[in-house]
């Protein structure tokens, strides 16, 4: 995930030093693959709806195994929501909705959140 990849250079710095400041947040972590998916698809609609352009997806490193609720094909020390969300914000309806997904800044989150760059409301 670029921070810079799809932003005009101001805006991509501000983004990549943690000083874009996000409009809403929603915390994934904890949740199970489809709880997630849908919370995340629910946020996602609602903030487009109130016109916000730049929030904060928080999915967690992961990494830690419970027994059987791991997913085999996930990398071990990678997150199931960690890998899954920006796959399901570039699928459809998403992603008539999302314009960037970027990593977020440490402040942020870092390795365990997304920037989530939506699109202007029609």
């Amino acid at each position: 995930l670029d921070p810079a990849r799809g932003l005009d250079g101001r805006t991509a710095g501000r983004v990549r030093r943690g000083k874009r400041a996000p409009e809403a947040r929603i915390d994934l972590h904890g949740m199970t693959a489809d709880r997630a998916h849908a919370a995340l698809a629910g946020f996602i609609r609602r903030s487009h709806a109130q016109g916000l352009r730049f929030v904060l997806v928080i999915t967690g490193k992961g990494g830690r195994r419970r027994g059987a609720e791991d997913a085999s094909w996930i990398p071990e020390g990678k997150g199931v929501l960690r890998l899954a969300a920006p796959r399901w914000l570039k699928e459809p309806p998403l992603n008539r909705l999302v314009t960037g997904v970027y990593s977020a800044h440490i402040s942020h989150g870092g390795e365990g959140a997304i920037y989530v760059q939506l699109s202007k409301r029609r």
